[in-house]
């Protein structure tokens, strides 16, 4: 058969297979679509192409959603193929041959559409003119991570986002008005572009007075004090988002945006309108569910926003499950003598259990937070708690495990631990992860460091130090490599083992660690076997992850990391692996996640639930990723 062109292939297909389809179905459509194929697809994303058009297959399963063939939307989605591939940078792409099989019952078609894509229109060269307003650092900053690139497939979606990103740097350097053209030379052969990104800075403006409307309980006061801008100041548009973000941020709002006015007049002083639409000022959160490692898990919360005022918000939660459960109340202060300091309140009394104890806080925690920019912050903890650890029931009558704890600081008469825990700990974040649910790209970097009972009197004294790496790769739209690296280190003086609360403990293993593992399994062990925790540990997780179809995807993992009995005293030569996969379901509050993993070197001597270890294997079911 010869090549067809795109814009040709309707007249074609009407004539022929679609006559076939038309005879039974006409213009409504009663023959299904069973599959909808492409061949030849290899510069665009074939999930991406089935996207684009409105012809689509049925569901495999009889419970989905069926679709039927119509003549008329298909001849249009062959004109939408060609405006795809257009787009993308391939002007010339043709369906060089077509298939549309009718089944021998005459109810259901498979179609199937061959693709020649043709060559690209090459980007040759990238200029920008007339930017000479912002400094040359902001410049290369937006040339470095533009989207489009040299010697890569003229992209409109991505001429336009870059031309975007040009037009906001002019914007947040006070020029308003702003304008920003692209010139595109094909070339002689039509094949290989020359794109001229061209900037007008146009009149540079100040910010004028800011006016407040739509707010009924919450004060002109509350609101105006979230913007970081005043009267005077050179206008930058980030400023202006960032408002924005700091008003939603204090979730008082259903609606809320910040806008300069008059902008059509172009005047050198800019003034600037917030509108908001305010919320429920009560809520409560209900959520059950379940983990192999939780158990069937239930919480509840309850909060009230703008108590007493001052966009203060108040709360409560409970949780029940097998692993902790108890009671936390919170009070937050979103402004503490100005918008990027807040300051937050909690108390608890909160169960843990581990195989060998149980522990019980109570107490509270004090943290100030300065967010130093949008993804980057810091926070000051002071804690004050009653700690206290016994020894699970079933199994003190071992010696052996009551001997270990002992040395740990258990109190041989009444098999428990108890001590004050004061505290102040200094933690930094820093984050430009896409997404905190569901991450593809970017990274984290988190790093704490707590002082117990020197700097503050206390029964515990120790220092810990923990670190927290996360990086994320994305491979088009269906691949991620994610990588985590983590490491803890709890240091008492003088080596005083007992100066150490055993609810500090580290412990590995879980659907979140190393996953050939239950929660709390990697850890030292007692004479018997069981963990029973240890001052340093250090772990690293590596993940393939894909896109399989729709809400559906898929994961290969390595899991790796070992817990230590001594500060600083970790072995790289001494660590737990696991290798395995897992599958997850998008849901809108994070993938629904099930796991299985498999020890590659099993822990000599390790119980559990009391009884020798007896098989490598362990399967995770949760909700969010593992990192």
């Amino acid at each position: 058969m010869f090549p067809v062109p795109v814009r040709r292939v309707v007249t074609s297909l009407s004539v022929a297979a679609i006559a076939v389809a038309a005879s039974a179905c006409r213009e409504s459509g009663v023959i299904q679509v069973k599959s909808l194929n492409f061949k030849g697809v290899k510069a665009v994303d074939v999930s991406a192409l089935r996207g684009a058009l409105v012809t689509k297959a049925s569901a495999k399963f009889f419970w989905g959603k069926k679709r039927f063939f119509d003549r008329s939307q298909f001849e249009t989605d062959l004109k939408r193929l060609s405006a795809f591939y257009s787009d993308r940078g391939y002007p010339h792409a043709r369906i060089s041959s077509f298939d549309v099989k009718l089944s021998p019952k005459q109810d259901a078609v498979d179609v199937t559409l061959t693709i020649d894509e043709g060559d690209p229109v090459i980007v040759q060269s990238i200029d920008y003119k007339g930017f000479d307003a912002i400094p040359e650092a902001h410049l290369k900053t937006v040339k470095r991570d533009a989207p489009i690139k040299v010697k890569q497939p003229r992209d409109k979606a991505f001429v336009l986002t870059t031309r975007e990103m040009a037009l906001n740097e002019l914007r947040d350097h006070g020029y308003p008005y702003a304008s920003v053209t692209v010139d595109e030379d094909d070339g002689p052969d039509g094949n290989h572009a020359t794109l001229t990104f061209v900037g007008d800075a146009g009149k540079l403006a100040y910010f004028g007075p800011t006016t407040v409307q739509g707010n009924e309980s919450v004060s002109n006061r509350v609101i105006l004090r979230q913007v970081t801008f005043k009267e005077g100041d050179l206008y930058r548009r980030s400023r202006v988002q960032d408002a924005q973000r700091r008003l939603y941020g204090l979730s008082l709002f259903q609606f809320a945006n910040v806008e300069p006015i008059d902008i059509e007049k172009q005047p050198a002083i800019v003034p600037t309108r917030i509108t908001v639409a305010e919320g429920p000022r009560q809520r409560v959160n209900m959520a059950f569910g379940y983990g192999t490692e939780e158990q069937a898990r239930v919480d509840a919360e309850y909060h009230r926003l703008n108590f007493f005022g001052g966009a203060r918000e108040a709360g409560v939660h409970a949780r029940w499950s097998a692993l902790d459960r108890g009671v936390q109340a919170s009070l937050n202060q979103p402004y503490l003598f100005d918008p990027h300091t807040s300051l937050n309140f909690q108390a608890q009394q909160w169960y843990a259990f581990t195989p060998a104890y149980r522990s019980t806080t109570t107490g509270v925690m004090t943290t100030a937070t300065y967010r130093i920019r949008q993804r980057t912050s810091a926070a000051l903890t002071f804690r004050n708690e009653r700690d206290v650890s016994i020894i699970n029931p079933d199994i003190a009558s071992d010696p052996k495990l009551r001997n270990n704890l002992i040395a740990l600081g258990l109190n041989p008469e009444t098999q428990e631990q108890r001590g004050f825990l004061n505290s102040i700990k200094i933690e930094g974040h820093h984050s430009t992860a896409d997404n905190l649910l569901n991450a593809t790209k970017g990274y984290q970097a988190t790093a704490s460091i707590e002082e117990a009972g020197r700097l503050l009197p206390g029964t515990f004294r120790f220092t810990q130090v923990t670190l927290d790496g996360r990086h994320y790769l994305s491979f088009g739209k269906r691949f991620t490599i994610a990588n985590r690296a983590q490491l803890g280190n709890i240091s008492a003086p003088a080596d005083d083992l007992t100066a150490v609360p055993f609810s500090r403990k580290f412990f590995l293993g879980g659907a979140t660690s190393v996953r050939g593992w239950g929660r709390y399994e990697i850890s030292p062990l007692s004479d018997s076997g069981l963990p029973i925790g240890g001052n340093s540990m250090f772990e690293y997780s590596a993940e393939a992850r894909a896109r399989i179809r729709g809400s559906f995807g898929a994961v290969l993992f390595f899991d790796t990391g070992n817990v230590w009995a001594d500060s600083w005293g970790m072995h790289l030569n001494d660590l737990r692996n696991a290798v395995g996969t897992g599958l997850r379901y998008q849901t809108p509050v994070g993938p629904l996640r099930f796991d299985f993993g498999y020890q590659l070197n099993p822990i000599p001597g390790l119980l559990v639930n009391g009884s020798p270890q007896s098989r490598r294997w362990r399967v995770h079911f949760s909700i969010g990723q593992a990192f």
